[in-house]
C-alpha cells in the first residue's frame, strides 16, 4: 500500500498510524475526531482539544467523505 491522497486535509500513509486515514502533517485519527463530533463536541471544542492541530475545515472534510461515500452506494 502506498500513500493515499483522501482530501485536502486527510491522507492515508502505510507509514503513519498503519494506514488509517489522519489529518495531514498529523498523527491525529479521522476516526477519533469522528467520534468527537458525533459524540455532540463543537467543532471549536475540538480544534482546541487538538491544539489548533486541525482546522474546522478539515472536520467539515472528514463529515463530508462518508456522506460522499454513502451516496455513491445509493
Amino acid at each position: 500500500m502506498k500513500k493515499s491522497i483522501v482530501g485536502r486535509y486527510i491522507v492515508a500513509d502505510p507509514k503513519i498510524c498503519h494506514g488509517q486515514p489522519t489529518f495531514r502533517g498529523t498523527r491525529i485519527l479521522v476516526a477519533d475526531v469522528l467520534e468527537q463530533v458525533a459524540g455532540g463536541l463543537a467543532w471549536p471544542c475540538i480544534v482546541e482539544e487538538w491544539r489548533g492541530s486541525i482546522r474546522e475545515e478539515a472536520i467539515a472534510e472528514a463529515v463530508r467523505a462518508p456522506t460522499e461515500t454513502f451516496r455513491g452506494h445509493a
